[in-house]
């Protein structure tokens, strides 16, 4: 196995982060459908339970990422609607910046093997 735990921790992470943009997408496009109900991947959750497992590997392997609805949201618009546009956009910048950072971590884990093996 070339890729070790962080590293497929790292992948995961940025297919979570990944499915929790759609998700808030689609919250911020709903908004005005009357009774939308938000939705959110709780990833960071996920991936811990994962890294708390005795076979880390298997469970990150095996660990997926569905938008589930959120339950703690109270409607906050007369229409039954629990999308709020400010918070939703304040998630998605977050967790674009999570995004980010996983993948500059697994780009400088990528190239700091590249470098030991001579390929670049």
């Amino acid at each position: 196995m070339l890729f070790d735990t962080t590293q497929l921790a790292l992948e995961r992470a940025i297919s979570g982060a990944s499915t929790r943009q759609e998700a808030l997408a689609a919250n911020i496009a709903n908004a005005d459908t009357p009774g939308y109900r938000r939705v959110d991947v709780d990833f960071h959750g996920a991936l811990a339970a994962a890294m708390g497992a005795s076979d880390k590997r298997s469970a990150l392997e095996q660990t997926g990422f569905a938008p589930q609805i959120d339950k703690s949201a109270g409607a906050v618009r007369a229409d039954g609607s629990t999308v709020d546009i400010d918070a939703e956009s304040a998630k998605m910048a977050a967790n674009a910046l999570d995004q980010q950072a996983a993948v500059q971590v697994a780009q400088t884990r990528i190239h700091i093997l590249e470098s030991a093996l001579g390929v670049k």
